[in-house]
């Protein structure tokens, strides 16, 4: 947001496309001396949905779904085939990843991140890994996801990394929440 401004001004940022279309020959490993859980919620509320959205992506300016109505989210969360696993870091939630299915016979991996505390902890590339494994056990034709200019920067390497290619780039906006829009949607 500017100085004197009394609302945020969208920002501009490209977005990479990309796909992998067969999963890895391998996964990473989970580096020795964590004590990590990975658990999928079948019926995950709108409230711990917008926590870990919220504690994942504020960095990154994820708004899109904590702008749903408290319908709309239940309604997204409820989807057939919409998987949503916890990373839980020494007993306390450490990171999301989310998959849903895009209708075509592919798998989104809509979205992926952790906590600031579980960061450098050397865990991005086996939490990409079950991740990726999570997207693939369902057998689709691909898997994609997207990453944009606005996300960490090390995101687009590691994807690469790990087997996606990218098939495009898009122009688009995304317009910040204010402190107060933020804490009003995070507390509903």
């Amino acid at each position: 947001m500017t100085r004197g401004a009394s609302k945020p001004q969208p920002i501009p940022v490209t977005i990479t496309h990309l796909e992998m279309t067969a999963p890895p020959a391998h996964y990473p490993t989970l580096p020795l001396g964590q004590n990590v859980a990975l658990l999928s919620a079948h019926s995950m509320p709108n409230h711990f949905y917008r926590y870990l959205v919220d504690r994942v992506g504020r960095p990154w300016h994820w708004v899109n779904m904590l702008t749903l109505s408290d319908v709309e989210l239940g309604a997204r969360l409820a989807e057939p085939g919409r998987i949503i696993s916890t990373l839980y870091l020494d007993g306390a939630p450490a990171g999301f990843f989310e998959i849903a299915p895009v209708g075509d016979g592919r798998n989104e991996l809509v979205y992926f991140g952790l906590m600031p505390h579980a960061v450098g902890r050397r865990l991005g590339r086996w939490f990409l890994g079950s991740a990726i494994f999570t997207a693939w056990s369902t057998h689709p034709t691909s898997v994609i996801v997207q990453t944009c200019t606005l996300d960490h920067p090390a995101a687009l390497p590691l994807y690469q990394k790990m087997g996606f290619a990218p098939v495009g780039q898009s122009r688009g906006e995304v317009l910040p929440l204010t402190k107060s829009q933020r804490n009003a949607v995070v507390m509903r």
